[in-house]
């Protein structure tokens, strides 16, 4: 059955989508949306994948349908952990695109035996070098912060969704339709937000990569901003056993914009897995 539920943490209550399979030995699936999304950057997923085993995607503070009782320091981490805890999820495969593969690392180093598997979408990684940005990516990221400073919000989330959506290199308004339409209503609720408060930063994660001990791949569209072919080229180096794969034809959001392929490739990492 499909569930909405919402969990209470310190603060806050977060919006989330879990269902539970009646009878599935193989691990949960955790969903971790990207930074311009929240968690109905995976509905593609969360309703193939719940035929064989049980899934959970819930929106972090700053995003999506999230209620912030009171703006407070807080940790990501923390809330992953709480989130699973009431969920009643002692390990997971952990997916996760952008800022949300960024927590996804930090949960495996943090918690090793919690972590079933790591597949992670052009992740963003604690500890990372500034990105060196090409001149149109500049330009595309300057446009949106000034909209945004503007007050303009609607300039700022058309100009947000023509780089991490279309794509740099991409026309803006290449994908389209339903994907789009979603696409604008998750980042516009990421721009209209109620401030959580601080994020508490994790212990740094690009020194540690050779420490992570779960399966893992990372996965990234051949028309997201450059500076992920290097660094996930990188990732895969340093993680021990680590496999990448560079998907044709999407940008940053392959779940959202080409979710058949996408499950496709999630399932081959899924049957890879130790039993």
């Amino acid at each position: 059955m499909t569930t909405s539920v919402t969990f209470q943490v310190p603060g806050a209550r977060l919006p989330a989508h879990l269902q539970r399979h009646p009878s599935s030995e193989l691990p949960p699936l955790v969903f971790l949306h990207a930074g311009v999304c929240d968690h109905r950057l995976w509905l593609a997923q969360l309703e193939t994948f719940a035929a064989e085993r049980t899934v959970l995607a819930y929106d972090r503070r700053g995003y999506g349908g999230v209620e912030i009782e009171q703006a407070a320091p807080f940790s990501h981490l923390a809330d992953l952990w709480a989130v699973m805890d009431a969920a009643g999820l002692s390990r997971a495969v952990l997916v996760g695109c952008s800022l949300g593969g960024r927590l996804a690392l930090e949960a495996a180093l943090d918690r090793p035996e919690r972590v079933a598997g790591l597949f992670l979408v052009a992740p963003a990684v604690n500890g990372v070098p500034a990105p060196e940005l090409d001149a149109q990516e500049q330009a595309m990221d300057a446009a949106a912060d000034a909209a945004y400073e503007a007050g303009d919000l609607a300039a700022a989330n058309e100009a947000l969704a023509a780089l991490w959506l279309d794509g740099p290199s991409s026309p803006a308004g290449r994908v389209s339709g339903a994907a789009r339409a979603l696409f604008l209503d998750m980042d516009d609720r990421m721009l209209r937000a109620t401030p959580p408060g601080t994020a508490l930063e994790a212990e740094p994660s690009w020194p540690r990569l050779e420490q992570i001990s779960a399966p893992t791949e990372l996965l990234w569209g051949d028309l997201d901003l450059g500076y992920f072919f290097p660094r996930c080229e990188a990732m895969v180096a340093r993680i021990p056993g680590a496999r990448g794969t560079v998907m044709p034809g999407v940008a940053h959001l392959p779940s959202l914009e080409a979710p058949e392929a996408f499950n496709t490739a999630l399932a081959a990492f899924l049957a890879g897995l130790p039993g």
